[in-house]
């Protein structure tokens, strides 16, 4: 036997091990027979080639981006550990600066090939904690940024408190008037 299906056989090994902790995959192959393995992996693969040739790109990368992460913090929260509270609130802080300025470039990065596959790897690069990619653009990116203009925000945000402050008493006041 090679190495390669030496590999391929440990994998397999590993994922069967990791999916037999999901209750409903046991379930399902002792109902119909197929391997929970065949069943991941098929999934994955059609989930991975939706976001290659982007058929429902958009929609599979901004769930990857989003569920899995939003499922790992609430367990993070849980947890006695505070380790996991301080990378999965690093990847919101990131998701959310890379969501504005996706927003405001969509329209042409939509038309690069394979945008939602790159934005898929660029989002589990974030996301897997063995990477630290959250953690990696956090300190050199927004956090000198943040910090530099730390001042300016704080201003910006005070001064939109007030005025949102004064419109919603011209409200209140204008509506306990009628």
């Amino acid at each position: 036997m090679d190495t390669v299906q030496v590999k391929a056989r440990y994998y397999l090994a590993q994922l069967e091990k990791e999916l037999n902790k999901v209750p409903q995959l046991v379930q399902f192959e002792a109902a119909t027979g197929v391997p929970k393995t065949y069943v991941a992996l098929g999934a994955g693969s059609f989930v991975f080639l939706m976001i290659f040739f982007n058929f429902a790109g958009q929609l599979f990368s901004n769930l990857l981006g989003f569920v899995y992460p939003a499922y790992r913090s609430f367990k993070a929260l849980e947890s006695p550990e505070k380790e996991d509270d301080k990378q999965w609130l690093t990847y919101w802080t990131v998701y959310g600066f890379v969501s504005i300025i996706e927003s405001f470039t969509d329209v042409l990065l939509y038309w690069f090939p394979f945008y939602f596959f790159l934005k898929t790897v660029f989002l589990l690069w974030l996301m897997v904690p063995s990477f630290n990619g959250a953690v990696t653009i956090y300190n050199r990116i927004l956090r000198p940024f943040l910090v530099q203009h730390k001042a300016e925000i704080d201003s910006s945000y005070n001064n939109l408190k007030a005025k949102v402050s004064a419109v919603a008493s011209e409200i209140d006041g204008s509506a306990a008037s009628h």
